[in-house]
């Protein structure tokens, strides 16, 4: 059986529109409406009202990346995520150095509306474990 190449990440949330956008600029991704259409706001206006509005989706521009696929769903973020998105700023570096990379990035994501739960770091290895904006955890790392 040959291996999977590729996969895609989805997300449940509430706003999917407003999580992908989000995701974008955390990770550098791009809107990318369905196939066919040039627009998100093309495709739902072919969609029936009560769905307009339940998925969303990035990609990374260097086809790199998965996909990230955003879709509404009724209920409400409950308990901690069972898988969470490692986001890797600080690759390769240690220490003091590392740390001051992951705390510049949490800045700018604290800016984009992301919540900072908990740095946790010893004397070589760092990571703050953080929230989006509809509290879904995820890394720096």
């Amino acid at each position: 059986m040959p291996s999977i190449k590729q996969f895609q990440v989805t997300f449940d949330c509430a706003e999917p529109e407003r999580v992908a956008r989000f995701w974008c600029e955390v990770l550098g991704y791009v809107v990318s409406p369905p196939k066919g259409f040039a627009t998100w706001d093309e495709f739902d206006r072919t969609r029936p009202p009560e769905d307009q509005g339940s998925w969303f989706a990035c990609n990374d521009p260097s086809g790199v990346g998965p996909r990230l696929f955003f879709q509404r769903v009724p209920e409400g973020k409950v308990v901690k995520n069972r898988v969470h998105l490692d986001v890797r700023v600080g690759t390769g570096l240690v220490g003091a150095e590392r740390l001051a990379v992951l705390e510049a990035e949490c800045t700018r994501l604290v800016a984009l509306g992301a919540v900072r739960v908990e740095l946790l770091a010893d004397d070589y290895d760092a990571c703050i474990v953080m929230q989006d904006i509809e509290g879904n955890e995820f890394c720096l790392d």
